[in-house]
């Protein structure tokens, strides 16, 4: 049975997520916290919150082996952008994208 937790709207860009992502899919998840603990990016932190609130789902719906639970699948999406324009010379202005993610994490 699969457990699911994700975190909306993360004010990070995907792309940093997804090399975090990329290291802990397919292992099992007390591995993956112990993985990510140890990595000093931003995108880990927020990995880590995802897998912790996946297992606490999992153990709220009585899993039977805790231990056992792999990271079938770990997903990070682009969410909406944030727009802010900068100003630039001979009076033209850049466009500034802040964006944002979708962590989805699923246990099984």
């Amino acid at each position: 049975m699969p457990y699911t937790a994700s975190h909306r709207f993360a004010r990070i860009s995907p792309r940093k997520v997804r090399l975090m992502a990329d290291i802990v899919r397919g292992k099992f998840a007390d591995e993956a916290l112990e993985l990510l603990r140890f990595q000093p990016h931003r995108g880990a932190r927020m990995l880590e919150k995802v897998i912790q609130s996946a297992m606490a789902n999992a153990e709220d719906r009585r899993a039977p082996n805790l231990n056992a639970l792999m990271l079938v699948d770990v997903r990070v999406d682009p969410g909406p952008m944030i727009k802010r324009m900068m100003p630039r010379a001979r009076g033209m202005a850049s466009v500034i994208q802040r964006r944002m993610s979708h962590i989805r994490v699923t246990l099984e």
